[in-house]
């Protein structure tokens, strides 16, 4: 399946873990996963996943980032959060204020403060993939 689409995270946890598995999945590019902001900038994509960790404050270069994701830049925008609901309505609220299409179903995981339990099981990653199937159906 060919759709011009990026994968950004913020290097942390299992959102680190994930966006090479939906990189795969989908066969996207070699430049198509990268950390947030990314080396390469977005223009006209037909969508971006979003894996951003938001535990705590979120991180300032996201923040920036999340502002300029315009619909000129991201038609439609995914997101995955590290952390709680209110974690993701913030990102929802700055990716509105830039005009960015936000996509309704969030999906949560949950690391550890341990390094070492943060490795991906057989099921969230099926659980992951799965949502993203429904994300890119539904476009």
């Amino acid at each position: 399946m060919a759709i011009k689409m990026r994968v950004l995270h913020t290097g942390k946890g299992k959102v680190a873990a994930l966006a090479p598995m939906i990189h795969q999945e989908f066969q996207l590019d070699i430049n198509a996963t990268d950390v947030i902001p990314p080396a390469y900038s977005c223009n006209n994509e037909r969508l971006v996943i979003l894996l951003i960790a938001t535990k705590g404050d979120l991180d300032n270069q996201v923040r920036l980032f999340c502002r300029e994701l315009t619909k000129a830049r991201a038609q439609n925008v995914a997101l995955v959060i590290d952390g709680t609901e209110a974690g993701a309505k913030y990102v929802k609220e700055v990716l509105a204020e830039a005009g960015a299409n936000v996509k309704d179903e969030v999906f949560y995981v949950k690391s550890s403060f341990l390094p070492f339990l943060n490795a991906i099981k057989p099921e969230e990653k099926a659980a992951a993939l799965a949502w993203a199937h429904r994300i890119v159906d539904n476009l």
